[in-house]
């Protein structure tokens, strides 16, 4: 009898473990919209066509201004016409500031500039993204996971947050990647 239950006990405490970590690697709805898809997991984008950083669970951008590296939620006017949907992104895990390793990523990274060859999270249609806000599904995803009520103010701004091409400062100017 003991050993059943000590069995039970390791069975339950793996289980337990397991969920912990799962709810840990995976942060789909809380990545930006114009973030790529094929990541569960994302904790720093390298944006290197404006050789920039995103930290995700921030919401922050961090760049370069002169020889410092600024945090901000916005990026500044010099990047206004960027549109991150299109841009390529690189997703670093496991790197706490990643920009004060900024010459590894730098070499490593950027002739990825001027790629076109990302799904942004708004576009996909794989169901895992539907969770996030700022999928085109998410409304769908809600109601199917009991929630109703649609909260239309938090769609749009999220939309607007996301899509601000040609705005560049002012909101979160989360210009993403999409589809080339």
């Amino acid at each position: 009898m003991k050993k059943i239950i000590f069995a039970t006990a390791i069975a339950v405490m793996g289980f337990i473990n397991s969920q912990a970590q799962l709810s840990f690697s995976l942060n789909l709805g809380t990545q930006p919209a114009w973030g790529p898809t094929g990541y569960d997991r994302a904790d720093y984008y390298y944006i290197p066509d404006i050789d920039a950083y995103y930290d995700i669970s921030r919401r922050m951008y961090v760049y370069r201004n002169g020889r410092r590296w600024i945090t901000a939620r916005s990026l500044p006017p010099r990047y206004r016409n960027a549109d991150l949907y299109h841009m390529h992104k690189v997703v670093i895990n496991n790197d706490r500031d990643p920009w004060m390793h900024h010459d590894r990523y730098y070499k490593e990274y950027h002739g990825y500039a001027g790629r076109r060859d990302q799904e942004a999270i708004r576009d996909s249609r794989d169901r895992k993204y539907w969770q996030n806000p700022g999928n085109m599904h998410h409304r769908e995803w809600q109601h199917e996971h009991g929630n109703h009520r649609y909260d239309n103010d938090m769609h749009n701004n999220n939309n607007h947050r996301y899509d601000n091409r040609g705005n560049g400062y002012g909101h979160d100017n989360d210009h993403g990647h999409g589809r080339h």
